[in-house]
């Protein structure tokens, strides 16, 4: 089986990643390129999601795609039972890719190696979340006008915090710098920390927000996430552990953008949002152009 599919960022190389730079640069100034007239996407969501979910179906309707699915799996026939492997092997005739949610991780690889057509993973349990990763960097090239050479400071759960994970990766291409900023309960796994470091990559740890946040050029906040928790009370304990404030940004970079995946709990104050640095929501917005390429890309849509 020969499809292209997208479940870790480790499946794009440092050129296809840029390629997708272009194609979503390309989207954003051409909004409704109706590429996809026939084409029938998938988007199965077995997790809660409103951001991925919702990007992803406007990608599809501005390329001229339509959507099939479902964002509740309980009205399914999984509820009766029904495998991974058989919803999969099923949709996959219905469809010419599949958007895939789900909480566990490594559901979305063994969906690749069932499906008859392409496979996006839009986020498996605490694993990857590729393509937000790409809309990501599409954030980072827009305000930063490059990939190359930047310190980007990762705050809060980065130990289940599945669009970090994917960034590390993909950032790693990119003679980048990272400062790593989290309580001990949910500091980074030791896999990343080896990934970096066979990569030569640069990154330091530390528990104190404040002790490099004047020299990075991104700062990206992550919600402490309930639903990772078997414990509650350890979710508790953790979860504002760090909350960022407008008056922390005063001797900042003027270049410095705060980006976030959302939705955001209490990390970042509500006063942080009219600051020019702040760019969360915008970021959100350039999922529509980053998924769009995807798509296309993907399909081989030229």
């Amino acid at each position: 089986m020969s499809n292209k599919h997208l479940v870790s960022i480790g499946d794009f190389t440092k050129e296809e990643i840029l390629k997708i730079m272009e194609l979503a640069s390309f989207f954003e100034q051409n909004k409704s390129e109706r590429l996809l007239q026939g084409k029938v996407i998938a988007s199965l969501f077995f997790e809660p999601s409103t951001r991925t979910r919702l990007s992803f179906e406007t990608a599809i309707n501005r390329l001229g795609g339509r959507v099939i699915g479902f964002s509740d799996s309980g009205n399914t026939s999984v509820s009766k039972g029904e495998t991974l492997h058989d919803t999969i092997k099923m949709v996959s005739g219905y469809a010419d890719m599949i958007v895939m949610r789900h909480p566990v991780e490594g559901a979305a690889r063994y969906a690749s190696e069932v499906s008859m057509v392409p496979v996006v993973n839009a986020g498996d349990g605490s694993n990857q979340h590729p393509s937000q990763t790409l809309l990501d960097l599409y954030s980072i090239i827009k305000t930063q006008g490059t990939l190359q050479d930047r310190h980007i400071m990762m705050v809060g759960d980065l130990k289940y915090g599945r669009t970090v994970h994917s960034l590390i990766h993909a950032m790693s291409h990119f003679g980048v710098k990272f400062t790593f900023v989290a309580p001990e309960e949910l500091s980074l796994p030791d896999e990343y920390k080896m990934y970096l470091k066979e990569n030569s990559v640069e990154f330091t740890e530390t528990t104190d927000f404040m002790e490099q946040i004047n020299e990075c050029d991104i700062i990206y906040m992550t919600r402490v996430q309930r639903e990772r928790f078997s414990d509650l009370m350890e979710y508790e304990r953790v979860k504002n552990t760090y909350i960022l404030r407008s008056q922390m940004l005063k001797d900042t970079k003027d270049n410095l953008k705060i980006l976030h995946p959302l939705p955001r709990v209490n990390e970042i104050d509500k006063d942080v949002d009219d600051s020019p640095k702040a760019y969360y929501f915008e970021q959100a917005a350039n999922g529509v152009y980053a998924r769009m390429a995807i798509i296309t890309y993907l399909l081989g849509v030229k």
